[in-house]
């Protein structure tokens, strides 16, 4: 059985064992097959995008293989959790969008210390207590479909979507997607963001719910239903997936809002009872290296948010001013409180009812 949110979900935050089992979506091996050294990677990032970055780890890293796994975030979080209980780690790095998830975990005792030069050298903000790393830089950003919408039309802020799904006969009703927050823990971690960021969050929910906008799963889908006209906008998408969305499609428009954008850097953490630990440790310094960097830029998980970079993407008018790094710390742990998430979550479900 398959076991994505809700109420399993629930309960392991609450510190109750889930009773349903997680498991990836998606699996895939890299290195020589009779290497005497296996390293197990756990990841929310889709295959094909970090497969060149595990792919050059292992051209410095002789006699290694890596089984690398792709998880949905709640699902991660839960077999982490698990593990942590058990004693017994299966992974030995786990790297997740949803920080706050693994920020819970290392604060739960889940986590192994780590320290080197390249762990040491990050920013506060994307190192905690030694025990999870920042890793990329990607925006929250809008999708929209240039060949649908014209320039003067598409929304360069959340004040802009609010004022396009206002109309009763707005083009844009039922065809604005975001995160299902409940099926996401990147989503929830986005939405309970801005309803810390700014007031415009009361109002965009409601534009939501009388527009009847779409909350659905993943990055990926949603941007692929804007490239296919399915819906018109992508609200709070991965700005890495839709930069790699447009780099196939020249249509795709990606546009980091000018009021404010979230940057998430992607959290590795090291479980505690990891078989391998450093060997983990060795790819979070690669990851922190010069080479490890590049391989994430060529991948798009660090996006680089200078002008003129990204031909299809527009940035505020002040960068230095609206985007707003996600720090790891304990303040991220306020969303994940139970009674704070299930007032949240029953807010946003009076804009996207349960079918």
């Amino acid at each position: 059985m398959r076991c994505l949110c809700g109420v399993q979900l629930c309960l392991a935050l609450m510190g109750g064992a889930a009773v349903c089992e997680p498991a990836p979506e998606a699996t895939r091996s890299y290195g020589p097959a009779q290497a005497d050294v296996r390293l197990t990677v756990r990841g929310t990032t889709d295959i094909a995008r970090f497969e060149p970055v595990l792919e050059k780890f292992l051209a410095r890293s002789d006699g290694v293989r890596i089984e690398y796994e792709q998880w949905g975030s709640n699902d991660l979080y839960l077999a982490t959790d698990a593990d942590c209980r058990s004693g017994h780690a299966t992974a030995d790095l786990v790297i997740s969008s949803s920080i706050d998830q693994q920020v819970k975990l290392a604060n739960d005792g889940c986590a192994a210390a780590y320290r080197s030069d390249e762990t040491t050298g990050l920013p506060a903000v994307s190192n905690w207590r030694d025990e999870v790393f920042g890793m990329t830089w990607e925006p929250a950003v809008i999708v929209y479909n240039g060949n649908m919408i014209g320039d003067a039309q598409a929304p360069k802020s959340r004040f802009d979507l609010i004022d396009l799904l206002r109309p009763e006969d707005s083009a844009f009703r039922g065809r604005v997607a975001t995160y299902d927050i409940e099926a996401s823990g990147l989503g929830y971690l986005f939405a309970f963001a801005d309803s810390q960021q700014a007031t415009t969050f009361g109002r965009l929910i409601e534009a939501f719910g009388r527009s009847g906008a779409v909350a659905t799963c993943c990055s990926a889908a949603i941007i692929d239903g804007v490239a296919n006209g399915d819906y018109l906008v992508a609200y709070n998408v991965l700005g890495s997936y839709a930069l790699a969305r447009a780099d196939e499609n020249p249509d795709i428009v990606v546009v980091a809002p000018d009021d404010y954008t979230l940057v998430l850097a992607r959290a590795a953490l090291i479980p505690r009872h990891a078989a391998m630990p450093g060997l983990a440790g060795a790819f979070v310094d690669f990851l922190l290296s010069g080479p490890g960097r590049s391989a994430l830029r060529s991948a798009n998980l660090i996006v680089d948010t200078s002008e003129g970079v990204h031909a299809a993407m527009r940035l505020p008018e002040n960068p230095e001013v609206s985007l707003r790094p996600i720090p790891l710390s304990v303040a991220l742990l306020v969303g994940l409180d139970q009674h704070k998430r299930r007032e949240f979550i029953s807010r946003w479900r009076a804009a996207f009812p349960k079918e």
